[in-house]
């Protein structure tokens, strides 16, 4: 039986990573979606970053996100719930998403800029 890991680690493979320098490099024309629950988004987040849960993603994107093509970054804390979510965007059909390698974690590592 495969654990949260070996999902995590599947989803790797069907998806493509950006670092959090390459995000910083890029962040104009990029939406970032942050997949974190409310309460991790409330302690601190990525200027900018939209916040839709995991467990609501599939229901709330299409809503806040209609456009298929549009360039999105998601991220959670380490990079686990966030490389589902990719993999969960792409079988929506988006054609241009990414996980953010490390999350928010290795973001604030990184020294790039957060707010509350």
């Amino acid at each position: 039986m495969p654990n949260a890991a070996d999902l995590v680690a599947a989803a790797r493979q069907r998806i493509r990573e950006i670092t959090p320098q390459e995000l910083s490099a890029k962040l104009s024309g990029l939406t970032v979606i942050d997949v974190r629950e409310p309460a991790e988004f409330a302690a601190g987040h990525l200027p900018g970053a939209i916040n839709i849960p995991r467990g609501l993603l599939e229901f709330k994107v299409e809503t806040a996100i209609p456009d298929h093509d549009r360039a999105l970054v998601l991220h959670c804390q380490g990079g686990g719930r966030s490389a589902l979510a990719t993999v969960a965007l792409q079988e929506l059909g988006y054609r241009n998403v990414v996980n953010l390698a490390g999350g928010f974690a290795a973001c604030v590592a990184a020294g790039l800029p957060t707010e509350r």
